[in-house]
């Protein structure tokens, strides 16, 4: 679907998103916060590895080093505990109870000292019977185990959909959204209903909207480039179908950050970033912040990167063009500005030029806008015109981010995009 040369016109009015979100009053923007999965997975063994199992002692580690060390500042509320918490068995009642040998506390008390630190916490059950852990599920347990957890002052739930029959998805998910809404506390709901859908059927955002908060639809992220090509792809791919469900109270989920681990060079690492920010993604980092070089901190705390991710009028952004071994992504901002990211698909060689003029959305600099870079480094480029001559520098698998703000009498005007794919002739139309 996605191939040569994107031409596009900036007209006409930008529709709302598809369906009303969830009616629960959060997430307004994208999630922000520290999930354990990627980084730590299932490492239950703590007389061997303590310092990296899943206990409350990582919990309670992170939640001082994200106050301390200004993620908090930054914008990451949610210290989010993913699989592998759990008992093996429920309790006499039939409830979820904390492993007690890691979680000697209890959940309550994770949660009161994660509470004290002005954060929020997250955790994790199974739509189905199992986990994708092997342990318990919520199959039958939808409303004690939404009860237990607002008794826990749990904040968010991520409710993955292991061991549950794939027609069964969306009842199971709107039954543990109803539940949760019925225990009168705000917990943010986590879905993974069109990841488990996809394969079957093509899902029915309509209802994934009014049921989550966000929701995966692809594969898990690993510490990988080629995993975050193939997220990116992915994305691209069915942009039509998944961009206009995004927005305020709902978002898609690309799965976590993966900066500041293994193995992404810093470049990539920068375009993770940038495209997250573009595609309105929950920020969700999985990473030892503990133990994170100063470069990825500054990458995951950069404000610049972050309002554009945050930015109030909750559009997800599209690719907009390939060209020459680039891919252009555009996300409209309030007050009538564009991001643009310029990510370089080559892997091979040294840094490369892309003509700024060349990017779809640099219709709106007409007669003139204001441009400024975030990415590779911060710079402020100026007033520019339509026929600017800049060129900007992107190492290989590394991206480009600015911002474009249009200066003429009618700058309030919104717009929509058309593009045309020339190497098969087909004309789309983008709604953000």
């Amino acid at each position: 679907m996605l191939g040569g040369v994107f031409l596009l016109s900036l007209l006409g009015l930008l529709p709302p998103p598809a369906a009303d979100a969830l009616d629960n009053g959060l997430a307004l923007q994208p999630t922000m916060g520290w999930l354990h999965w990627e980084r730590f997975m299932c490492n239950t063994d703590c007389d061997r590895d303590p310092d990296n199992c899943i206990s409350e002692r990582l919990y309670m580690q992170m939640a001082d080093v994200m106050v301390k060390e200004g993620w908090k500042e930054a914008g990451y509320e949610y210290v989010c505990i993913d699989d592998c918490w759990p008992s093996h068995q429920r309790d006499a009642q039939g409830r979820l109870q904390a492993d007690p040998k890691r979680f000697p506390g209890g959940i309550k008390k994770l949660a009161d000292y994660v509470h004290s630190k002005g954060l929020k916490l997250g955790i994790y059950a199974d739509v189905g019977t199992k986990t994708c852990g092997g342990y318990p599920g919520s199959l039958g347990y939808y409303e004690a185990d939404a009860q237990t957890f607002a008794d826990w002052d749990v904040d968010l739930l991520k409710f993955d959909g292991c061991y549950m029959d794939w027609t069964l998805l969306g009842e199971g998910y709107i039954n543990m959204s109803k539940a949760l809404n019925k225990t009168g506390r705000s917990i943010l709901y986590s879905c993974e209903w069109p990841l488990y859908e996809w394969p079957h059927q093509q899902p029915n955002y309509k209802a994934i909207r009014e049921t989550c908060n966000h929701w995966r639809n692809f594969d898990d992220v690993y510490d990988s480039w080629s995993s975050v090509k193939s997220i990116l792809a992915w994305t691209a791919s069915h942009q039509d179908i998944i961009a206009p469900a995004a927005g305020p109270g709902g978002w898609n989920d690309p799965d976590m950050l993966v900066i500041g681990n293994f193995g992404l060079s810093h470049d990539q690492q920068e375009s993770q970033m940038a495209l997250w920010a573009i595609m309105a993604a929950p920020l969700l980092m999985s990473n030892d912040l503990r133990d994170i070089c100063p470069r990825s901190k500054g990458l995951l705390q950069n404000r610049h990167i972050i309002a554009i991710n945050q930015d109030p009028l909750g559009y997800q952004g599209y690719l907009t063009a390939k060209m020459d071994s680039f891919e252009v992504w555009e996300k409209r901002l309030s007050a009538n500005r564009l991001a643009v990211a310029v990510l370089n698909t080559q892997e091979i060689g040294g840094a490369r030029g892309f003509f700024l003029r060349a990017a779809p959305g640099w219709k709106i600099c007409d007669p003139q806008c204001n441009v400024t870079q975030i990415l590779p480094q911060y710079k402020e480029l100026g007033v520019q015109n339509p026929h600017t001559k800049i060129v900007i520098s992107v190492n290989p698998s590394g991206t480009a981010l600015l911002t474009i703000t249009p200066i003429s009498s009618d700058s309030n005007t919104p717009y929509k995009l058309h593009w045309q794919d020339t190497s098969v002739k087909r004309k789309h139309t983008i709604t953000f």
